[in-house]
């Protein structure tokens, strides 16, 4: 979004709809959205992953290999995938639930801890002694990722892990307004969830927006918003290119695909691109002043735009905000997340 956003021009392909940039939006609005954060709800079911990262320097290589020795300074860890969406939701006011699989042993346990005291948000985790905690490490030096290595599980999960995580969503729905899916592949996320999910939220009429996966694509139909990325929207609708025309052509057939009320296809630098069911087709330039990292800066957009939702605003002006706040996290090192202060200090600065 711009605030000198140039008038929607009628679609050149005459369905009925729009296309263009967003028309401009009054900035109070959006900041009314945000300052109904703390009473809205949302539950995140997916993958968790524990983010190390290694944080070091690098001055020779080695001689063994024509490889870098990093001089490592120190270590850290964040919360990824589910838990970074969750994280995100919690950073900016909000209230969250939190579903996911971890294992029996030290990654799980990390895990746990960087959630700290807010137990009340996890009580859909399931610990299965049968899988590992999903840990992806990175190495960096001179905030530069040399190389990442991972831990992981990627066959479903049981069918009774499932039930459990069923059990509990059903148990919270009274009290959510939005559910969030993220998948990343690694087992949480069957088609056999997704169509349990999609019935409860559907007796509820609560959206259920989902951060996709090229593979499961066919898993996603019913639901609300889909927000992939614009490799997996043209890998998963069968087109190639990077340009508008092959992000149009994306975002319709995936919108048709699924029967879904809206795509949020996110572009990099160049910002996104929503597609409705009427056929309006908008882009919302990017707001990111620089780019050090996009590490989880899709987690913070569908947490933002699933919690601006669960607000009371409409997909348009919750794809806003979360362009706003996936532009904060990228000009930040390593997994992030985003306060409503920064996010409404950014609307005030744009």
């Amino acid at each position: 979004m711009t605030r000198t956003g140039t008038t929607a021009s009628k679609n050149p392909r005459g369905r009925g709809g729009e296309s263009g940039r967003l028309p401009a939006t009054d900035l109070r609005v959006l900041q009314q959205h945000i300052a109904k954060f703390p009473q809205a709800s949302v539950l995140v079911v997916g993958d968790l992953i524990l983010d190390h990262y290694i944080w070091g320097k690098v001055s020779r290589i080695s001689p063994e290999a024509p490889v870098p020795i990093v001089h490592v300074d120190s270590e850290s860890l964040k919360l990824g995938g589910a838990a970074n969406v969750y994280n995100n939701i919690v950073s900016l006011g909000g209230r969250a639930d939190l579903c996911g699989i971890i294992g029996s042993d030290e990654g799980g346990r990390q895990l746990l801890k960087e959630l700290g005291t807010r137990r009340q948000g996890r009580g859909g985790v399931v610990i299965d002694p049968d899988r590992p905690t999903t840990r992806k490490t990175r190495v960096v030096a001179h905030n530069q990722q040399i190389v990442r290595y991972d831990v992981e599980g990627r066959t479903d999960i049981t069918v009774q892990s499932q039930r459990r995580i069923i059990r509990y969503i059903e148990s919270r729905l009274r009290d959510i307004s939005c559910l969030v899916v993220s998948d990343y592949a690694k087992g949480v996320v069957t088609a056999t969830l997704m169509a349990d999910l999609t019935r409860l939220a559907a007796l509820r009429r609560i959206p259920i927006i989902v951060d996709p996966k090229v593979e499961h694509f066919s898993y996603y139909k019913g639901v609300t918003v889909v927000t992939p990325n614009h490799l997996e929207a043209a890998q998963a609708a069968g087109v190639h290119g990077d340009d508008d025309q092959t992000a149009n052509e994306a975002g319709d057939i995936l919108r048709k695909r699924l029967g879904c009320e809206c795509v949020l296809i996110t572009r990099g630098e160049k910002g996104m691109s929503l597609f409705e069911s009427n056929g309006s087709h908008w882009h919302i330039p990017t707001v990111a002043r620089q780019v050090y990292d996009v590490t989880g800066a899709g987690d913070t957009a569908i947490g933002t735009l699933a919690l601006a939702m669960a607000s009371g605003a409409s997909i348009r002006d919750g794809a806003i905000l979360a362009n706003y706040a996936a532009g904060i996290v990228v000009g930040m090192v390593g997994t992030a997340t985003v306060t409503a202060q920064q996010l409404t200090e950014a609307l005030t600065h744009a």
